[in-house]
């Protein structure tokens, strides 16, 4: 035992040097890595607010052809996108049935064209048999009732023939005007009804708008009102509009109300049936001052709706204050913010769901 006393010594005396040249080390404190935030700096509106909303083009006279009698297809000489002249055959029927209806009604008027000349020469000689007293007064009155009856028969065989005949006419569709094949319902070999769509035509370069308005907005809009349309096929371009006709009720079955907006600038590459953007540019004096956000950089939280406020401080840092807001409503360009938020402010539109109130950041450009 007295032989391992200062060996046990010395190593104690060397673990207990190691432990406190070991506290008297300090650790430096890691570096705070500041997290990068996106941000757009608040500007106030210009007391004017863009709405826009979807239609779709059509001819301003657009008509929707039929026959006026029933019957089997048998040609359709027409194709979508033809320009037709006044006269041109859009689509002909099968005109056997009705042709044989006008024979059968000629051959009705040439037996009633007989019988009244039978009875009106009947008539005549029962005149002159009662002017010699060889008849009676009955007997000449029966004769005339029969003369007049065979008359009458004339005529109406006359009318029923005219009718057989217009409805051998009827077979074919013809174009009114000139104008343009904008669809086509039927195909050859297909029965359709009378009244029944066979086609629709544009006639014109004079085009026009049709959509709906929802029940917040009709009260802002009136005949005359101006807009600006754009169309999905004609990206390059933007035209003129104005309302040409103004619903007073909402369509059946929906909250929107029927708008027709009259497109002002001709052009030919327009067609009826294109998508349409059309926006409504809205007096908003009222609301002037009003903050237009992206809708990322608003959250809708438990506790109220606010935004986080980027405060700069050196070198491109900022202190997150956390701000409550009230809304407006929803635009094409974001959603307003009416209180809340001041000119100029910072407003954090990435990063917010990892962000506190009080925390360092770095600011990113302005977005």
């Amino acid at each position: 035992m007295m032989n391992r006393d200062p060996i046990f010594k010395n190593v104690m005396a060397l673990v207990l040097m190691s432990s406190l040249l070991a506290c008297g080390e300090k650790e430096a404190p890691p570096e705070e890595q500041l997290r990068p935030v996106r941000f757009v700096t608040a500007a106030a509106g210009d007391g004017t607010r863009s709405r826009s909303f979807s239609g779709v083009s059509k001819s301003k006279t657009e008509s929707r052809t039929s026959f006026k009698v029933a019957g089997t297809v048998t040609s359709v000489p027409v194709q979508i996108g033809q320009r037709l002249s006044a006269g041109d055959v859009i689509a002909e029927l099968d005109r056997a049935t009705y042709e044989l209806q006008a024979q059968q009604a000629q051959a009705a008027l040439v037996e009633a064209q007989a019988n009244n000349r039978r009875a009106a020469a009947n008539y005549e000689r029962t005149k002159g048999l009662y002017a010699n007293d060889n008849a009676s007064l009955n007997d000449l009155e029966s004769s005339r009732a029969e003369a007049e009856s065979a008359e009458a028969m004339v005529e109406a065989a006359e009318k029923s023939l005219q009718i057989a005949r217009l409805n051998v006419s009827y077979t074919r569709l013809t174009a009114d005007t000139d104008c343009s094949i904008a669809s086509l319902d039927v195909e050859v070999n297909e029965n359709v009804a009378a009244g029944e769509q066979v086609a629709v035509v544009s006639c014109g370069d004079e085009f026009e708008v049709t959509m709906d308005l929802p029940e917040s907005l009709i009260a802002n809009i009136e005949l005359g009102t101006a807009a600006t349309i754009k169309f999905g096929a004609l990206p390059n371009a933007t035209f003129s509009g104005e309302v040409s006709e103004l619903a007073v009720a909402s369509a059946a079955g929906t909250a929107g109300f029927p708008v027709v907006i009259r497109v002002l600038d001709a052009s030919s590459a327009l067609r009826s049936g294109l998508a349409a953007d059309v926006t409504f540019h809205f007096d908003a004096n009222d609301m002037a001052g009003t903050f237009v956000l992206p809708v990322s950089a608003v959250v809708n939280g438990t506790d109220g709706t606010y935004v986080f406020i980027a405060e700069p401080s050196a070198d491109g840092e900022a202190t997150v204050r956390r701000r409550a807001v009230d809304l407006g409503e929803l635009t094409q360009q974001g959603i307003e913010v009416v209180d809340g938020v001041d000119d100029g402010d910072r407003v954090i539109t990435a990063g917010i769901s990892v962000i506190r109130d009080g925390q360092r950041v770095l600011l990113a450009a302005d977005k």
